[in-house]
């Protein structure tokens, strides 16, 4: 069975690019082939800087032969409507066929397609491809239509040894590659993949990415290893740079003395952004050695090679320590205090105002939530108010991906306490699903802060995700709280700071059409911001949303109509996108949807540490043969409840006459219940889930009982009423601890 090659040469392909690159191409041959009933045996693709490459093994001689049918109209349809379809099939009345339908009898069209030679349909699919292959940006050149990443070089394609023939824009298929561009550039002819393979090798083409990223890995540790210095792993910068190199040589350089007091970090992100070298460390974890990856190998054993790199390294590293210099000297003349203060003329939004205005947001949340981090207020606030100072740097100005780290050795530097130093960079985490999540209560009380207000803000002006778009990574925020409350056991309403957050951007904002609030809610803010700590200060905390909207606050005579509507609407909505990511967060986790949606269904479920504590309860409990039984029964209860509910168009008060239940099962279910609605309530108030799921499986064994025994739809209209009650407080004594109607099974 013939295989197929196809390369396509041309300039240099972005790394970024290939990988999807050669996942599109991988995806539109097989789309092509399954079109055309064309079967394989394996398929892989491959690219280097100048090619993309298709392997494909085991492909059949000729296409199937096909039969296709069309469904034409009945046969007593106007002429019109035949003519049509004899057109759109090629074929004649007498060629058709007669076919009974539900609709009376139809012509059907049976056409027959012959196989031919897979060369010939593979000459139409690849041609097709290219035409259409969707690169993230592409080009026109000379005079030509077709667009492609980089100008074309040349088309290789075989079936074996054979070429398929076709024409893309002037470009035809042949059997003819190159080599390295440097090494040996000249054409050399092909006869089949394994021969490909080798012939680029043997012309220092390195055909596989990964092949390529291995032999830099294992080349760089052991010229590091040689030097006494230790390669800091960087996995994206390694696929990056087996993207940018045919034949690759890593070779290593010595960083000069005169940069080694630059933090590691600087260095190494310099190498990185600028110069795509990576970076080695000595045993004190300074950085001393760069290691820099040639696509060609020196006559000198690259030394004049590594001299080049060092010259230009030089002027980059000469750049960042004039940075950190300049830096060095704002802190040590006025502190990150000065630094900050400039953030006044850096725009966070348009409408949201500047970042010097999200500092005095964040420093005010972040003392809020001091009582329910355990942080000490004055720490939080001070660190709320430096956590954005390195923005307004010289360094981050250079290399923004350092924020945070940068703001961490400004505040060391100028002799901040150590946990105000460590919350200017752990505020940003954790920035995905799997980065770390700050522990200590300074740093979790300015990150949450910093998430909250971001989340309020972009709702107070409506700007919120919609679909797939989120442009200022707002589920990324919200997964941050869920993640910082769950991890570090943050018992708190998150619709508490959501309000007071909600609240200050409506102030600073100033939503005329919403809201005139004037200077007493700003100063009752204000005032609130500077309590100390204590159970006096929570319960405040606790109840500050809803002292602003009420009458005693003094300010609802300033308050529009419906604002104090829209504002519960507004924290409502943020909540609720919260949960969803919460829910995403939990399946995620192994816990089934129904069940999250069986505990929120209860409602007023902000603390997330208890609803995710009353979530893992109940698929516990619901796990265990008692749960599984409960459920049943809880079922059977409901499916009556709701068929008599439908038929008397009203709900069954939960409320029956134990004097009128004449089986000892009754009365048994009775007791059971009693005894159950009391236990569970204390024990749901002292947050002992598993004693509550333990006393509603006693459940279990009279509700079994009740339905083995006792028919519900009595003749005697009294019983049947006081037996449907009973089933309506068995939905009420679950109903406190989940909606069962939520749960699956």
């Amino acid at each position: 069975m013939p295989d197929l090659l196809l390369e396509i040469l041309s300039e240099e392909i972005p790394a970024r690019m290939q990988a999807k690159a050669r996942d599109d191409l991988r995806g539109m041959v097989l789309k092509g082939l399954d079109a055309a009933g064309i079967g394989y045996g394996a398929l892989e693709t491959f690219s280097t800087p100048r090619r993309l490459v298709l392997h494909v093994a085991g492909l059949p001689e000729r296409t199937p032969d096909l039969n296709e049918e069309r469904k034409g109209p009945r046969t007593d349809a106007p002429e019109k409507a035949l003519e049509g379809f004899l057109r759109s099939t090629g074929l004649s009345v007498d060629q058709l066929e007669r076919r009974a339908d539900k609709k009376g009898e139809v012509f059907f069209a049976v056409i027959q397609k012959p196989g031919r030679p897979v060369a010939d349909a593979l000459g139409e699919i690849i041609p097709e491809i290219m035409r259409s292959f969707p690169w993230p940006k592409s080009m026109r050149w000379g005079t030509g239509d077709l667009r492609w990443v980089r100008p074309l070089t040349s088309i290789l394609c075989l079936l074996d040894d054979a070429v398929v023939p076709f024409d893309v824009d002037g470009y035809a298929s042949a059997t003819l590659t190159r080599g390295h561009r440097m090494v040996d550039p000249e054409p050399f002819t092909v006869n089949g993949f394994e021969a490909y393979r080798q012939g680029l090798a043997e012309r220092r083409v390195t055909l596989e990415p990964a092949a390529r990223e291995a032999e830099i890995d294992a080349k760089a540790k052991a010229l590091c290893e040689g030097e006494g210095v230790t390669l800091i792993d960087d996995p994206a910068l390694l696929r990056e740079v087996g993207g940018l190199v045919e034949w690759p040589v890593p070779l290593i350089g010595k960083i000069e003395d005169e940069f080694s007091d630059l933090p590691p970090e600087v260095l190494q992100t310099s190498m990185r952004e600028h110069q795509k070298y990576f970076s080695a460390r000595d045993t004190s974890g300074r950085v001393t050695h760069f290691v820099a990856v040639a696509n060609v190998e020196g006559a000198d054993g690259g030394e004049t090679i590594v001299k080049g790199n060092a010259k230009v390294l030089r002027a980059r590293l000469a750049d960042a320590k004039f940075f950190w210099e300049n830096d060095l000297r704002a802190v040590k003349g006025g502190g990150l205090e000065d630094m900050a203060a400039s953030l006044t003329s850096v725009t966070f939004h348009n409408k949201l105002g500047s970042q010097a205005e999200r500092v005095d947001r964040i420093a005010a949340l972040a003392r809020d939530l001091t009582p329910v981090t355990g942080a000490d207020s004055v720490l939080a606030e001070q660190a709320a108010r430096i956590c954005k100072a390195d923005l307004a740097s010289e360094m981050v100005y250079e290399f923004p991906e350092l924020q945070g780290l940068m703001g961490r050795y400004y505040a060391e530097l100028a002799g901040l306490d150590s946990r105000v130093a460590a919350a200017a960079q752990d505020h940003y985490s954790p920035l995905g699903p799997s980065d770390t999540v700050p522990s200590e209560p300074v740093s979790v009380s300015v990150a949450l802060a910093d998430k909250i207000d971001t989340l309020a803000g972009f709702w107070a002006i409506e700007e919120k995700p919609t679909g797939s778009k989120d442009p200022f990574a707002l589920r990324r925020a919200a997964l941050g709280v869920i993640r910082l409350i769950l991890e570090n056991n943050v018992r708190m309403r998150l619709s508490q700071p959501v309000g007071v957050a909600l609240m200050r951007h409506v102030y600073l904002i100033g939503r005329r059409d919403a809201v005139a609030l004037g200077e007493p809610l700003f100063d009752a803010l204000e005032k609130f911001g500077e309590e100390e700590g204590g159970a006096e200060r929570r319960a405040k905390f606790e109840n500050l949303v809803s002292f602003f909207l009420s009458p005693q606050s003094g300010l609802a005579e300033q308050l529009e109509p419906g604002f104090e509507d829209e504002m519960r609407a507004t924290v409502g909505d943020l909540l609720s996108f919260i949960a969803d990511r919460l829910k995403v967060l939990l399946r995620d986790r192994g816990v089934r949807h129904d069940l999250i949606d069986a505990v929120y269904a209860l409602g007023d479920q902000d603390d997330l540490v208890l609803l995710v504590k009353r979530v893992d309860a109940l698929q516990s409990f619901l796990g265990t043969e008692d749960g599984a039984n409960l459920l049943a029964g809880y079922k059977r209860a409901a499916n009556i409840l709701a068929a008599e509910e439908k038929k008397e168009k009203a709900t069954i008060a939960p409320q029956p006459d134990a004097s009128l239940a004449v089986l000892d099962e009754e009365r048994a279910l009775f007791d059971a219940l009693s005894k159950s609605e009391t236990a569970v309530a204390p024990a749901l108030q002292t947050e002992d889930f598993g004693a509550a799921m333990s006393d509603l499986a006693r459940l279990r064994a009279p509700i079994d009982a009740f339905f083995d025994k006792v028919t519900v739809n009595a003749d005697d209209p009294a019983l049947r009423i006081n037996r449907l009650a009973l089933l309506a407080r068995i939905r009420v004594v679950t109903g406190q601890v989940a909606d069962f109607s939520k749960i699956e099974g």
